[in-house]
């Protein structure tokens, strides 16, 4: 099985990748790795700040290593911003049968509640190098239009609202 978790920045992907892997011992990627590793090793002109062309550039190469885990028979949790909300187009029937996918949204409700708490624990998986630019009005912003897309694509989302418990069963 291969378990898809996407999100606007700070919803906690990373931290759902970790729980899961803790309880189920599948192993996880983290797409912002793989950005990185190509973008430090100049394998690329993009740079962090190219999130859509990241999207473009990214998305073929996780498709693949999607389709290799599942070919391979092996289970694997995938976690970053760089997952298309089309995404389903991309794979054939046998394939989207073995796929699991969630997108987490914190509601404005949460958000306005919760701001200074987002950024807190920000770094409770894996330490921030500076996230100083991330404003109210932008998580606000990008988490509305993650679940609206999550909406017209008919796709599953977790929304996180009163506090934050999130959890996903395979």
């Amino acid at each position: 099985m291969v378990v898809l978790i996407t999100g606007a920045s700070h919803a906690g992907k990373t931290l759902l990748a970790q729980k899961l892997l803790e309880k189920y011992s599948f192993p996880y990627l983290s797409i912002d790795h793989l950005k990185m590793g190509l973008i430090r090793s100049k394998n690329t002109e993009l740079t962090p700040m190219d999130d859509d062309k990241l999207t473009e550039y990214l998305w073929p190469i996780v498709r693949e290593m999607v389709k290799t885990a599942i070919e391979n028979n092996q289970n694997l949790i995938v976690e970053g911003c760089y997952i298309p909300f089309d995404w389903q187009k991309d794979f054939e029937k046998d394939y989207l049968d073995k796929i699991r996918y969630i997108c987490l949204v914190m509601s404005e409700n949460y958000i306005n509640n919760h701001f200074e708490d987002i950024k807190k624990y920000a770094s409770i998986v894996e330490e921030r190098l500076d996230d100083s630019y991330l404003s109210k009005e932008e998580l606000l912003e990008d988490n509305r239009d993650n679940l609206s897309l999550a909406e017209l694509h008919g796709l599953n989302y977790i929304l996180v609202d009163e506090k934050y418990e999130v959890d996903f069963e395979l």
